[in-house]
């Protein structure tokens, strides 16, 4: 199971738009993603991976969980924590 360390939230003040927060996380104390997006979506809010614009338009992401139990962890956390820094705002 995967050890995320630290999750820092960075809230987005964007009034309306689905971009609600950008998380950072660190996993076992060494290794560090960035630019983890918090979005607004239809059945709630979920996460996207940094990515990157391809030449056709598409984004590809940059980092991901490669199963869908490390996925699940990663956003249960990023989501708990920004929960939590809607509390303390």
């Amino acid at each position: 199971m995967i050890n995320i360390t630290d999750i820092r939230i960075r809230q987005v003040a964007a009034e309306g738009g689905k971009l609600k927060a950008v998380a950072s996380i660190i996993i076992d104390d060494c290794f560090a993603i960035h630019d983890i997006k918090i979005v607004e979506g239809e059945g709630g809010n979920f996460i996207a991976m940094p990515s990157r614009k391809l030449p056709n338009g598409e984004f590809k992401d940059v980092v991901h969980p490669i199963n869908t139990e490390t996925r699940e962890a990663i956003r249960d956390h990023i989501l708990a924590a920004y929960e939590e820094s809607l509390k303390n705002n």
